[in-house]
Order: structure tokens, then sequence, then C-alpha cells
């Protein structure tokens, strides 16, 4: 059964309206320009899953509070910021569909911005003496910068194992919407050992997500994402890795040398794509997919019935299914 967004958010449908208007008051300013910036980030937001995750274990973990409000907040501060920096680092004009800051503003106003929504919400937690959220959020942008780094220098080497590949992604993808998971369970109320199992929950949650994001790299056109982009780039994702692995070492040579060299031609990205799908990589990497999706549920499916477990349910399902 495919599921959408808003399908999920019901149980904190009124949370999150509160949640917005908070949100947009942590992010206010009396310097005029970094207030329209800061209007234009908020017009341009997506789909939230990240708050989203927050309130959803919050509520299936203990109460939503207060805390839960700041926990979402950190979350989104932070998160922006990386994103904000995101596309100075790869020069890119478009962000969610709309132009970035970056493209808007110019990459010194970007880094500022960034640098000012870091504080926002490093200000917002020590003022409140929220640290273990800061403590999850801090530890999760530490590793999503280790990840890019560690990936940017594999792809210059293009050796890229199964295991570097799952260290990568965890570290990329998988840490923030851990941090997610882990930050609502905590700011409910929830002991040590259900915050750590959140936090597992959400690790499973965000691997699947990115290797459902790697898969669209094989799609058609339509998919949100360009197809062979993730080749273009030179970047080594599973049905690759696996395609490589199961390969002779005469092919593996010829399509490593073909990565290296030509990759920005479309015909040759077009070779690579059907030697991935000739070798079963794009079935490998769904089966991987489902495994970690099975292991998040099982973990959820230790906590008590509720609205909010079967809406983590439904958001578990939209990871897999979504089309973009």
């Amino acid at each position: 059964m495919s599921k959408k967004v808003k399908d999920f958010q019901v149980p904190v449908h009124e949370q999150m309206l509160i949640f917005e208007k908070k949100f947009r008051e942590h992010m206010r300013t009396d310097v005029a320009l970094l207030d329209r910036i800061m209007s234009y980030i908020v017009k341009s937001k997506g789909k939230q899953m990240r708050p989203i995750l927050v309130f959803l274990t919050a509520g299936a973990t203990g109460q939503i509070v207060d805390q839960t409000y700041r926990g979402a907040s950190l979350i989104e501060l932070l998160h922006t910021a990386t994103l904000v920096h995101d596309d100075v680092v790869d020069d890119a004009d478009y962000r969610r569909g709309f132009f970035s800051i970056k493209a808007l503003w110019k990459n010194k106003t970007a880094v500022l911005v960034g640098d000012y929504l870091l504080s926002r919400g490093l200000l917002l937690a020590v003022d409140n003496g929220d640290h273990e959220l800061l403590r999850h959020v801090s530890t999760a942008v530490k590793e999503m910068s280790e990840g890019e780094l560690m990936q940017i220098e594999k792809a210059r080497r293009l050796d890229i194992t199964e295991e570097v590949y799952f260290e990568i992604i965890r570290q990329k993808t998988a840490t923030l919407i851990a941090a997610c998971t882990a930050v609502g369970a905590a700011s409910s109320g929830a002991s040590e050992e259900i915050i750590n199992k959140m936090h597992l929950m959400g690790e499973k949650i965000g691997i699947a997500f990115q290797i459902k994001d790697d898969l669209f790299d094989y799609g058609t056109d339509e998919i949100g994402k360009p197809l062979g982009i993730d080749i273009k780039e030179k970047k080594m994702t599973l049905p690759l890795i696996y395609a490589l692995n199961n390969a002779k070492w005469l092919k593996r040579k010829e399509v490593i040398f073909k990565i290296r060299t030509q990759n920005t031609n479309q015909k040759v990205v077009r070779e690579i794509i059907d030697f991935v799908k000739s070798s079963g990589g794009l079935e490998y990497a769904e089966e991987k997919m489902h495994e970690y999706i099975n292991e998040g549920r099982a973990i959820l499916d230790e906590l008590p019935d509720s609205e909010y477990k079967l809406a983590l349910h439904q958001l578990i399902s939209y990871v897999v299914e979504r089309k973009k």
C-alpha cells in the first residue's frame, strides 16, 4: 500500500502546526537581509520528515512536551545549516526545486547563513539546558562531515567495499535520522535503554532510505533525480559495488576504467547502468534495503501499541515505496 507524508503525519498534525510557528521564531533576526533569507528558507522547506520523526517517536515512547519542540527545532536548524553549506561545496544552484541560498545570495552570504543557523541551534539547546539533545545532534553533524569526507577520499580511488559503503551511508544519512528518533525519545522522558533502541531504529531506517536513493540512479528519467548522476559523480553505491564484486577481473577493470575516465559520457553511463542491472545489482540492493527495514520494524514493535507507533510503521513503508 503506497504511503504519503500526510498519512503518517496525522497523529502529530497539530504539533507540526505549532512547531512551524516556533521554528520561525527561532530563526527571527533584526538583520534585514538575514531575516529575508530566513523567510525564504521557511518557504522552501521540504516534507519535514525529520521533525515529524521527532514528534512521532516522542509520542510512541512517552509524552510530547516543550523539549520535544526544541529538539525538532534543533534538528532542523543544524540540518538546514549543513544543507546551505553543502550547496556551496557542491556548487548547487537548486535545493528541493527552489534556488539555493548560494545561487541567490552567493557563496559568502551562504556560508555566513549556515554559520548563523548552526549558532542558533547551539544557543537554543544551551539556553534551555538541553545538553543530551545537543549531544545527539552534534554527534550526527560530526559523523555527516566524516562520511562526506570518506566518500570524497574513496571516490578518488574507486575502491569502496560493501563494508565501507555501509559505513559511509550510516554516517552521511542514517546518523541524522537516528538523531531524530533518539531526540524524540530523550525529550519524552524515555529510559536510556529505549533512547538507545530508538537511535538504532532510526539508523536502520536511514540506511534503507539511502539505499532507496541509490536505486533511483538506475530508474527512469521521470524519477526525482537525474539518471546515472551517481556514476557521473564517481559515487560507488551498493548496486554497482555488488555488480563489480561479482564480475570477472577483466570486466571489473574495464568498468572501473570507464567510471574513472568516461563518467560524463551519457552512452558510457548507460552501458554501466545496463551492466549493473544485468548483474543483479538492483535486486541485491533491494534485498538489503528490506533487511534493514525489517530490522527497524522489529525494534519498533517492542514499543506498546499507539497511533504514533502505527504512524511510524507507515513512515517506514513510505521510505521504501516513495517515488523520489
